[in-house]
């Protein structure tokens, strides 16, 4: 777990900067870019700082895209009242027909906790959240979250714990991600319609501005170029070693973390909600996905 050295000068800082977007030699730039809300974001050493007030949210992404990697980022979530905020970390392609694999932090009145929202897309279909508690403050300090994707499954990590498996079924007739590739993006924005208990608990613009921290984001993944980066990405090479059989399922300590996990923390899971599906559930719903 990172510490978040010397707080009270890079608030200092940032207020010196107000919080207009600047770059200063940052190992996170070298792999990501502002990609909105650059008027009041910010770029320093090897931290992100997105910030959400009034006028807007904000936002950056990847240089590059990806088929397949691990993809990690820590992260330190807007403290106090943070009701009807969004942050966000997730991969995701372009176009009707997307694919995305998402972290997405939904925040809360004070004292309550965030609620951890993960989900899946594929070839632009969703409809596959889970939800937890976090069993830590996620404001007081930085944490890991890793996604960790090859062609076998994708795997949501957080402080190197399992939480959520989605494995490929594709021989089964269930869509999975590994056609098109996908940048990095994280964002902090206005989703208070919905966001906190329905959108009945709204922004309190007061506590503004809201600010999210990334630091020691790390893509180690294959670089897409094309459609030939199906078969080359896919490939369990020494560069490619997410891509090796060690990988492709969990260990079993590691099943045995997950499932406490999500027997303690899981507050949603769509494989149990019958009145949404009317009964009829997803296949991979009645699949091992450890």
């Amino acid at each position: 777990m990172a510490k978040f050295i010397a707080f009270n000068s890079l608030v200092l800082i940032i207020a010196t900067f107000a919080f207009h977007c600047a770059i200063v030699n940052a190992k996170i730039s070298s792999s990501m870019y502002i990609n909105w809300g650059a008027h009041h974001c910010q770029m320093l050493g090897d931290d992100l700082q997105l910030v959400l007030d009034k006028s807007a949210g904000s936002g950056a992404q990847s240089k590059r895209t990806f088929l397949f990697g691990s993809f990690e980022m820590l992260i330190k979530l807007v403290p106090n009242n943070s009701a009807g905020t969004v942050t966000t970390y997730y991969l995701s392609s372009t176009g009707t027909k997307h694919d995305e694999i998402d972290f997405e932090f939904l925040g809360n009145v004070s004292g309550q906790p965030y609620i951890i929202h993960t989900n899946i897309y594929t070839q632009g279909v969703g409809n596959k959240e889970q939800q937890f508690y976090p069993w830590f403050d996620p404001t007081a300090d930085f944490h890991n979250y890793t996604i960790h994707w090859n062609p076998n499954a994708v795997v949501w990590y957080i402080d190197g714990i399992p939480i959520r498996v989605f494995r490929n079924y594709q021989l089964k007739g269930i869509p999975f991600p590994n056609q098109q590739g996908m940048r990095i993006y994280s964002s902090l924005w206005n989703a208070d319609e919905w966001a906190t208990r329905g959108g009945r608990d709204k922004i309190d613009w007061t506590n503004a501005p809201f600010i999210a921290t990334y630091r020691k984001f790390r893509p180690r993944a294959c670089y897409w170029n094309g459609p030939l980066s199906i078969v080359q990405c896919a490939i369990p090479t020494k560069s490619n070693w997410w891509n090796f059989p060690l990988y492709s399922k969990l260990s079993a300590p590691k099943v045995d973390q997950m499932n406490s996990i999500r027997s303690k923390y899981m507050i949603y899971d769509y494989c149990k909600d019958t009145t949404r599906f009317k009964g009829v559930m997803p296949t991979e719903c009645t699949l091992p996905q450890n």
